[in-house]
C-alpha cells in the first residue's frame, strides 16, 4: 500500500525539520560532553583561594570534583601543590570541553553535509 511506505529522506520529507533538528543536536552533544568540566572550576578556585579543607561543602565541592577527574589524579607530581592541583583537575576540564566541542563541530558539519547534498 503506498500510503504504508517507511519515510525516506529522499522521498520529499520536510528538510526544515532534519535541519532544526541537526542544529539542536550539536548544542546538547557540547553540554553533555562539558558537564564532567563544570565542577572542577569552582574547586580549584576554593583550592587555589586556600578555602578550609575540612569544610563540609568544601569536601563535597572536591568529592564532587574527583568524580570525572578519577583518571588524571596524580598524572602531574610537581613539589608545588598549587600547580600540581591546578593541572591535576584543569587538564582532564579542558579535554572534556575540547572533546564536546569536537564532537559538537563533527554533528553540525555532517549535518549541513547531509542537509546540502539532500537539496
Amino acid at each position: 500500500m503506498p500510503g504504508n511506505q517507511p519515510y525516506h529522506r529522499s522521498q520529499g520529507g520536510n528538510h526544515r525539520l532534519d535541519r532544526n533538528r541537526d542544529r539542536r543536536m550539536a548544542p546538547v552533544t557540547h553540554t553533555i560532553a562539558g558537564t564532567p568540566a563544570v565542577p572542577q572550576g569552582p574547586w580549584i578556585l576554593l583550592y587555589l583561594l586556600e578555602a578550609n579543607k575540612v569544610s563540609t561543602f568544601i569536601e563535597f565541592v572536591k568529592s564532587v570534583a574527583d568524580v570525572p577527574t578519577w583518571w588524571s589524579q596524580n598524572i602531574f607530581t610537581m613539589h608545588t601543590e598549587d600547580v600540581r592541583t591546578l593541572l591535576n583537575y584543569a587538564l582532564p576540564a579542558v579535554l572534556y570541553l575540547l572533546t564536546g566541542q569536537g564532537i559538537a563541530a563533527r554533528i553540525r558539519r555532517l549535518s549541513l553535509c547531509c542537509v546540502n547534498s539532500n537539496l
